[in-house]
C-alpha cells in the first residue's frame, strides 16, 4: 500500500540563450518542478526527495543568435554557462519546494551567493537540448509498491551522519555500516559533490582545487563516492559533480531508494 516511491516528469519550453543563468531560468524550472510533482501525484513539497534535471548550456551558435537579436547572454564562456545553468536550475527547484525565499534569487546571486541552495536538486547541463528535462522522486499515497525514497544533505564531503540517519529510516545502517544481509534492500544511492570553495574541510586544507592535472569535480566525485561506499558497503553509487547551489558549499544532497522496512512502512 501507499505511500510509496512516486516518479513524475516534465519538459519545459525552450530557454532563450539570454535567459540562461538568470532569474527567468529559475522561474521556468520552478514551474516545471511543480508540473512534475503533479504528474507524480505528489501534493506536498515536503514529500519530494530528489529532483533530477538536465538543463541546456550556451554554444557559440546560441550566443551568436542572441547577439544578432541585440540580446546579451550572461556569459560568452560556454564552460561557465554550464555552471550558471546548473545553478539557476537548482535555485528553481529551491523556489518550487519552498526551500528559499524566491525574492533572494536574483541574476547577481546565481553562481555567486553560495548561501542559497536546494537540498534536493541534482542538475546537469548538456548541449543536446535547449529546454529542461525534469524528473521528480518523492512519496505519494497514490502510488503503491515496495520502494520508498528518502534524502539527506551532507554539509561537507565527510558528513555521513545525515546519510546514516536517512538509511536508519529504512532500518539500515542504524549503527556503523549497512550490514551485508541488508545491502540488497538498497536500490539506489544518488549524490551531488563539489570541492569546497574555501579550500578546506573542517579546518584542514584539501588539494582538489589546486591539482592542475585533474579537474576538481573528478576529485570530489571520487572522494564522496569513497566516503559513501564505506557506509553502504558497495560501490554502485551515482555521484554527480557540478553542485552549484545544490547543497551547501562543499557538501551536497543525497537520495536513497530502498525496499521498505523499518520506520518507512
Amino acid at each position: 500500500t501507499g505511500p510509496a516511491l512516486a516518479i513524475g516528469s516534465a519538459h519545459t519550453a525552450g530557454l532563450a540563450p539570454e535567459a540562461l543563468g538568470r532569474r527567468g531560468q529559475a522561474d521556468m524550472v520552478a514551474e516545471g518542478v511543480r508540473a512534475a510533482m503533479a504528474d507524480a501525484g505528489i501534493e506536498r513539497a515536503a514529500d519530494v526527495h530528489f529532483v533530477q534535471i538536465k538543463c541546456p548550456l550556451l554554444t557559440a551558435e546560441r550566443i551568436g543568435e542572441a547577439e544578432a537579436r541585440g540580446a546579451l547572454t550572461a556569459t560568452r564562456d560556454t564552460l561557465k554557462s554550464m555552471a550558471l545553468s546548473r545553478g539557476a536550475s537548482a535555485l528553481g527547484v529551491a523556489i518550487a519546494l519552498g526551500e528559499i525565499d524566491a525574492g533572494r534569487v536574483t541574476d547577481a546571486a546565481i553562481g555567486r551567493d553560495l548561501s542559497l541552495w536546494s537540498g534536493r536538486a541534482s542538475t546537469s547541463a548538456g548541449a543536446e537540448l535547449t529546454n529542461h528535462e525534469i524528473v521528480v522522486l518523492g512519496m505519494s499515497r497514490d502510488w503503491a509498491g515496495p520502494l520508498a525514497v528518502e534524502h539527506a544533505v551532507m554539509s561537507d564531503p565527510i558528513d555521513i551522519e545525515p546519510v546514516r540517519g536517512a538509511l536508519g529510516g529504512f532500518g539500515l545502517a542504524t549503527a556503523g555500516q549497512v550490514a551485508a544481509a541488508d545491502r540488497e534492500r538498497l536500490v539506489a544511492l544518488l549524490a551531488k559533490a563539489e570541492a569546497g570553495s574555501s579550500g578546506r574541510i573542517r579546518g584542514a586544507r584539501h588539494t582538489m582545487l589546486d591539482d592542475s592535472d585533474i579537474a576538481s569535480t573528478r576529485h570530489a566525485r571520487a572522494f564522496v563516492a569513497g566516503v559513501l561506499a564505506g557506509l553502504v558497503g558497495h560501490t554502485e553509487i551515482f555521484v554527480s559533480g557540478g553542485a552549484e547551489h545544490q547543497g551547501p558549499d562543499g557538501g551536497g544532497p543525497v537520495a536513497i531508494i530502498a525496499r521498505r522496512g523499518g520506520r518507512l512502512q
